[in-house]
């Protein structure tokens, strides 16, 4: 039996070019369709099948097989399409990758010291220090509460999707926002897809509220890198990166509130 990767790959290949031609930008398939593959290359699916999905959302590339049909700055992504559908989409590349020539800004870390003990260095760790440290705050400058965590609902056009973390908020002119949070630890990275549902689903359930969609990435030496994206007319974008450093209060000089000092009064 090949490994997962391998297994992974031959299935969404089938899938992929039962449906595709050179003029398609976007096609769509159902979850049977998987089954269906799966059972003619005599692969035993796991029980989620949805980690097939997954895997392609946010672990590793699809097949090179694939990513070789579409143009230079163009990439397929897997988007949700309805109650067990989906949609193969051509759109515009974006990494959302740390940018490493940014300054970190060192915060007084308020973590308990018993979740940071046990916490595993995955996506509910990386919540749990945004949420402790209040970096949503001192990233967006609105004050921040968290509404819901690992929000599941069903967006029509879309199905169901899900959402690490919700948070609402209020500005000093009295403005209301709504800032959808997808956060990724370990081996997973943050990709556009996560932000066109999250967007979709605060259109529908949040309509009244200004969506700021967040993503958030565990970097080295306890540092959080923080990005608001925006939906534009060439897909979604990075509007707004800091890197934000975990730091014991001792840990931040004088020469460190003087630089902090010196960049407000730039603003």
């Amino acid at each position: 039996m090949p490994d997962k990767k391998n297994r992974y790959s031959q299935i969404v290949e089938a899938v992929f070019f039962e449906r595709y031609d050179k003029t398609a930008t976007a096609f769509e398939f159902e979850r049977k369709d998987i089954e269906r593959h799966a059972k003619k290359l005599g692969i035993v699916l796991p029980k989620n099948i949805g980690d097939l999905i997954y895997t392609f959302r946010y672990r590793q590339p699809l097949p090179k097989s694939i990513t070789e049909t579409c143009p230079p700055d163009k990439e397929w992504l897997i988007l949700p399409a309805g109650k067990s559908r989906y949609r193969f989409s051509l759109a515009n590349i974006v990494k959302l990758v740390p940018n490493k020539s940014l300054s970190k800004i060192k915060i007084p870390d308020a973590t308990p010291g018993i979740i940071s003990a046990y916490a595993l260095g995955d996506e509910q760790a990386l919540l749990a220090k945004l949420r402790y440290n209040r970096l949503l705050d001192i990233f967006t400058r609105v004050t921040c509460y968290s509404l819901q965590n690992h929000l599941r609902t069903a967006v029509p056009g879309m199905g169901q999707v899900e959402t690490d973390e919700v948070y609402v908020g209020l500005d000093r002119s009295g403005t209301q926002y709504v800032f959808p949070v997808q956060a990724k630890g370990g081996r997973d990275i943050l990709r556009t897809v996560q932000a066109r549902q999250d967007i979709a689903m605060c259109a529908d359930k949040f309509p009244k509220l200004v969506c700021r969609p967040i993503a958030a990435q565990f970097m080295a030496d306890d540092t959080i890198a923080l990005f608001e994206l925006e939906l534009t007319d060439e897909g979604i974008r990075v509007a707004v990166e800091k890197h934000y450093r975990l730091v014991s209060p001792d840990k931040i000089t004088e020469h460190d509130l003087s630089n902090y000092r010196q960049l407000r009064d730039e603003l």
